[in-house]
């Protein structure tokens, strides 16, 4: 049943089990649950190949907001390159959110940590 794949995915990945990375994907590309699978991915952390994944997937509009949204969660290079590129993004709405996105990614870098 994809709802429990789903479910199982959201609960491995918090757990570190990356083979829960595809499904998570998959999640954000269709808008199921995408805001939790957002935050796993962003939590299991960063690799290249988790961003490219993310970056090809559906081009409809709501599809890739949805992206867009999720790269917020995911720290790294990769991400923060891939908004970049968002930043140009034939949709206003897109670009836009990108935009802020990579300006607060950005800005929180440039804070000195307290230690």
């Amino acid at each position: 049943d994809g709802q429990v794949r789903r479910l199982a995915a959201l609960e491995l990945g918090t757990r570190g089990i990356v083979d829960a990375i595809a499904v998570l994907i998959e999640m954000v590309h269709e808008g199921t649950n995408d805001v939790d699978a957002a935050d796993v991915l962003g939590k299991l952390g960063y690799a290249d190949s988790t961003v490219a994944a993310l970056m090809d997937g559906p081009s409809g509009i709501a599809a890739r907001l949805r992206v867009t949204q999720a790269l917020a969660s995911i720290p790294g290079p990769a991400a923060a390159q891939a908004l970049r590129e968002l930043t140009q993004d034939e949709d206003r709405s897109i670009a836009l959110t990108a935009t802020y996105l990579l300006d607060r990614r950005e800005r929180a870098a440039s804070v000195p940590s307290e230690s």
